[in-house]
């Protein structure tokens, strides 16, 4: 479904998508009301979806287009993506999948067309329920009952909403330091720290070199680093490491994994978020051996089951669940009955 109030945009963008046999229009909107409508009687995959727009805004929609879409995935195609960091850590952070710049007038052809069709494919069809991976045909593993040392989230394409949802979630008091990968770029970074302190209510900042890991805190990769760890006596400290990863990402979820199991070993849990490949699973083997405990989201509440697939498929996941319910066994692992 393209939902645009511009009537050109709206024309244009279909014809763009007309000449692939896999993508279907199924719907058009010309504001968020007519978006929510078509919801309700016509299977969609994936919406595109304008910010700017009279009367409601595609954001203040978002979240509604999401619970309606009942698995339907969300590319927000807007000017407003190009013109800064802020819209972009928004509407990814309220549950899309991804964002794509919008052109100017006259500019849709050539690479923006290429590039809206990969978006587009990458992005792939709706989860729905029924059709997931049931949990059954899953090997799942032991988790061991160790008091949390230190929690690392891994994520990429759609993890904002996941890594808010789960932070959101968490009691107050975790009592241990809270690593976040991120694949963003390094601009993103200040904006997405924001978002999370303003959304959960959780200190956040971007990793610094040097940088002692304090309980409560949330610290970011930078987007242009990996987040590394060492230990120098009793303290922990943040390495940035610019060396590229064997998985090709940088920062990697695969080097932090690495560094945590290293350092915390037992005590450490962490855990694999929507996005697209396969970074987090050579980590999390390194964090299962030194025996720490992984989690993945599910396929259902991810935009792109790929990054936590592979960890799941693998056996290395003691539990596969939507990210409020990875924040309970996180939970467990505090005691003094954290979770209420």
């Amino acid at each position: 479904m393209i939902v645009d109030d511009s009537p050109v945009a709206r024309a244009v963008l279909a014809r763009m998508l007309a000449p692939h046999e896999d993508l279907q229009v199924v719907a058009l909107a010309g504001n968020a009301h007519e978006a929510l409508d078509a919801l309700g009687g016509t299977r969609i995959d994936i919406v595109l979806l304008d910010i700017e727009m009279p009367g409601t805004s595609g954001l203040e929609a978002l979240p509604e287009i999401l619970r309606r879409g009942q698995g339907a995935r969300v590319l927000v195609v807007s000017s407003a993506c190009d013109e800064g960091a802020e819209a972009v850590v928004k509407a990814l952070s309220l549950g899309a999948a991804d964002t794509l710049p919008k052109p100017g007038t006259g500019r849709f052809a050539g690479r923006f067309s290429d590039e809206l069709v990969d978006r587009l494919r990458r992005i792939g069809p709706a989860a729905r329920i029924g059709q997931t991976a049931p949990l059954d045909t899953l090997r799942l593993r032991p988790a061991s009952e160790q008091k949390l040392g230190c929690l690392a989230l891994g994520a990429s394409t759609g993890g904002l909403h996941a890594v808010t949802g789960l932070l959101r979630a968490l009691p107050a008091m975790v009592r241990a330091p809270i690593l976040v990968t991120q694949h963003l770029p390094a601009v993103f970074m200040p904006f997405f720290a924001r978002q999370i302190e303003a959304a959960c209510g959780r200190s956040t900042r971007v990793a610094e070199e040097g940088l002692a890991l304090q309980a409560e805190e949330v610290v970011l990769a930078r987007g242009d680093a990996h987040l590394a760890l060492e230990q120098r006596g009793s303290r922990i400290l943040v390495r940035l490491d610019g060396a590229r990863a064997a998985s090709g990402f940088l920062p990697s979820v695969d080097v932090m994994f690495d560094s945590v199991a290293a350092v915390y070993g037992r005590s450490a849990v962490g855990v694999v978020l929507s996005g697209m490949g396969r970074d987090g699973l050579t980590g999390s083997h390194a964090l299962a051996a030194a025996g720490g405990v992984i989690l993945a989201q599910d396929q259902f509440s991810s935009a792109i089951w790929g990054m936590p697939r592979a960890v799941a498929e693998a056996g290395l996941a003691s539990a596969v669940l939507p990210p409020r319910d990875l924040a309970r066994r996180v939970a467990k692992r505090l005691g003094d009955g954290a979770w209420k």
